[in-house]
């Protein structure tokens, strides 16, 4: 090492400017909270284990493999201009670019020759994928070792290649019939080392006597993935068509839930049951169910009922998501899927016990899932719009971006379907709105969706079998009748719902009379409403009502005393459990609604009484959970720091080192809470004259600091000052201060 090179990190960090130790806290944001007292705090953060790996995880396999030469030097420091010539494959620009990168994270310091810190070495533990040190690893090599690996056999030979390519480890098979495996005898030539009871370990000199003159391996430069084109306008098309659908789909599954909710499992989740019901009733497959409620409970529209409702319920943001356009209905879904620490693919997979995973399990839970979501989709937001990857060439490139994390992109091609069937992206390739949604969040999400998807229509056609088509997406009014008083029968861009006895009864329920629903048709409708649709609505009114069923615990009346007896005959309403109580009048011990369920089960039109007599119609409001408050997603890693907050830590950083570079005068200390007259004599002087101060004091939580304060004022028994470290006007109470100490500012460095 040169004489004039700095001798440790903490010492080569005083010599970076403020420009880059602020690239330092924007790459490494978890060092710079709460901010470093000092460099030689900021050094201590860089060395935690945790940070380290963080920085490692986010480099790429060119810049990991400058990273290894450094490492696998043997010497503590390697010149930087002899670095090219280490890796004669891999131009130089890639290194230069390396180097830059590792610096700048600290995971390597120097100028003229570069370190690895310690901390950074422990973490990678195989460099370019080499086992340790024979000397590590308390294992004595052979005296001629090209010699010896000449005269292996080819079996044995081959092990050793395996373990040189990239993993050094491996498992050490047992031996079959009293002969030793070639793993075993290559143990005991002294060419492999036993770390534990089945495993072995190549030592690093066997490694690279193998590689011969690459003993870094392969270059692992950036692989050139072939780009998927497409026209742009098509791209969206296709991808309002999708949002268009995935909308649609949503809203009928919480439609259906919301007439009948859906069971909490012990262990969390939704069953099986459940999801087979949902399928059955939407006339969709399972795995498509499983994908709409983990959806709809992403973008907070379902949600558990609390804790006296074990169930599964749209949630009180559900009925504001309805009324909202079309294009911020999207974008509430794909920010919900997008920030989701569940893994959708992972529904219907055997967990550790062989059971399937349900939908809405906890066992979906990652919480690796949104930063998986956002590098994938930030990969295809490279490209122009109109060019993208497909499945296997995204995790080809992810793989080289990021191949510490190689091993967490197995749902890679499931997470690309899923924003395909949300119109995220399309084949690979990012849609406006996809685009808008990675960059700006929801707001330019639903901005880049605009004017794709249609405007909301408010009317029907009726059809003469009883059947209303909705031409397009309903507003949401219309929409909220329809699912009254029609079934939906199939859906896409066009919906069609289905008029039937049972929805007509339905309404009538709700407290619709046979004018209203007359009246409704009328105004929905766009064409002549059928004939057949004015009797059915008629012959259904008539019958409603006949029977009456009211809280005895209960009793069923009517005027029609052969009715009644029928009623009573009738073996399909046993299980009403009915009794007769006068001519007209049945009771039950059931509660009235079960009781009208029996008969209206039985094919009967009975209506609910009140006490006075009157039919009840006035519907039931519908259940809601609570929900999600928006933003409740716990963040996946470190908040980035605006440039602001790095400016103000690196002045607080520098003046922190500065105080303790400086040569001071004896500071007088004081008990807290005790002010001396020394303390006051010296903070006077320090006004009066202008002269910094380094100023200890404890805040009102307890919490202790050193700072460089530059005095203005004192008076009442408060300093008032230029806090050098955070850049701002502070007021300090004089009982708080615990240390106060002049600072030669003639001797202070100043800050680069």
């Amino acid at each position: 090492m040169s004489p004039d090179q700095p001798a440790t990190l903490a010492a080569w960090l005083r010599t970076r400017t403020d420009e880059q130790l602020g690239g330092l806290l924007v790459a490494r944001p978890d060092v710079a909270r709460p901010a470093p007292s000092d460099v030689v705090g900021l050094a201590t953060r860089l060395a935690v284990p945790v940070s380290v790996d963080r920085a490692l995880d986010e480099l790429d396999a060119a810049t990991l493999q400058v990273l290894d030469a450094v490492l696998l030097s043997p010497t503590d420091g390697v010149p930087r201009d002899e670095l090219p010539g280490l890796l004669p494959d891999v131009p130089a620009e890639v290194v230069d670019a390396a180097v830059g990168t590792l610096t700048t994270r600290a995971l390597l310091w120097g100028d003229a020759d570069l370190h690895a810190p310690e901390p950074v070495r422990r973490a990678v533990r195989y460099p370019a994928g080499l086992g340790r040190r024979a000397v590590d690893l308390r294992v004595p090599l052979p005296g001629d070792v090209p010699g010896t690996l000449s005269g292996l056999d080819p079996e044995e030979r081959g092990v050793l290649e395996r373990l040189s390519a990239d993993r050094p480890v491996g498992h050490l098979p047992d031996s079959t019939g009293g002969a030793l495996t070639p793993a075993r005898r290559l143990l005991q030539a002294g060419l492999l080392a036993r770390i534990d009871a089945v495993n072995v370990e190549l030592p690093r000199e066997i490694g690279l006597a193998l590689r011969g003159d690459r003993p870094l391996g392969p270059p692992r430069l950036r692989p050139e993935p072939e780009i998927t084109r497409r026209d742009p306008a098509v791209v969206d098309r296709q991808a309002a068509g999708a949002a268009l659908e995935v909308i649609g789909r949503v809203t009928d599954v919480l439609t259906a839930l919301e007439e009948e909710p859906a069971g909490l499992l012990r262990s969390g989740g939704l069953g099986v049951r459940d999801q087979k019901r949902l399928a059955k009733e939407l006339k969709i497959g399972e795995g498509d169910v499983a994908f709409l409620v983990e959806l709809a409970h992403a973008a907070g529209l379902l949600d558990v009922g609390g804790a006296q409702r074990d169930e599964w319920l749209p949630t009180r943001g559900y009925d504001a998501w309805r009324e909202q356009d079309l294009p911020d209905r999207w974008a509430v879904l794909a920010e919900g899927w997008l920030t989701s620490v569940r893994l959708i693919s992972l529904v219907g997979q055997r967990d550790v016990a062989g059971k399937a995973v349900n939908v809405l399990s906890p066992d979906t839970v990652r919480q690796t899932a949104p930063a998986l979501r956002r590098s994938a989709l930030a990969v295809l937001a490279e490209f122009p719009p109109g060019e993208g990857l497909t499945s296997p060439e995204l995790v080809t490139l992810l793989r080289w971006r990021t191949p510490r994390r190689a091993d967490r992109l197995s749902p890679v091609p499931d997470l690309l379907a899923e924003a395909g069937r949300l119109g995220i992206a399309v084949g690979g390739v990012l849609s406006t709105g996809g685009r808008g949604l990675l960059t700006g969040g929801e707001d330019a999400a639903g901005d880049g969706m605009r004017g794709l998807l249609p405007e909301p229509v408010d009317h029907v056609l009726a059809q003469p079998d009883l059947s209303l088509i909705a031409p397009g997406p309903l507003v949401a009014e219309l929409a909220g009748t329809l699912a009254v008083v029609a079934d939906v029968e199939s859906s896409g861009g066009a919906t069609v719902y289905r008029v039937s006895d049972g929805s007509i009864r339905r309404a009538l329920d709700a407290g619709w009379s046979a004018a209203d629903l007359h009246d409704f048709f009328t105004r929905a409708s766009r064409t002549p409403v059928p004939q057949a649709l004015e009797y059915l609505v008629d012959d259904v009114a008539r019958q409603h009502g006949r029977l009456r069923v009211g809280a005895i615990e209960c009793y069923v009346r009517s005027d029609d005393h052969g009715l009644v007896s029928q009623v009573l005959s009738d073996r399909r309403t046993a299980n009403a459990e009915l009794r007769r109580l006068a001519p007209g009048v049945l009771v039950s011990g059931l509660p009235a609604d079960e009781v009208l369920s029996v008969l209206r089960t039985a094919g009967y039109a009975p209506a609910g009484e009140s006490s006075g007599g009157t039919v009840l119609t006035r519907p039931k409001a519908p259940s809601r959970a609570a929900g999600r408050r928006p933003g409740s997603t716990a963040p996946s890693g470190p908040r980035r720091m605006a440039p602001e907050d790095v400016a103000a830590t690196v002045r607080e950083i520098r003046a922190g080192d500065a105080a303790l570079a400086a040569r001071r005068t004896e500071p007088v200390r004081q008990v807290p809470g005790v002010t001396t007259a020394s303390t006051l004599e010296l903070l006077s002087r320090a006004v009066r004259e202008g002269l910094p101060i380094w100023l200890g004091y404890i805040d009102a939580q307890g919490s202790g600091s050193q700072r460089v304060v530059q005095p203005v004022s004192l008076v009442g028994g408060f300093l008032q000052g230029f806090d050098e470290g955070r850049g701002e006007s502070r007021t300090f109470a004089v009982h708080r201060i615990t240390s106060v100490a002049l600072v030669e500012s003639e001797d202070t460095p100043a800050p680069s």
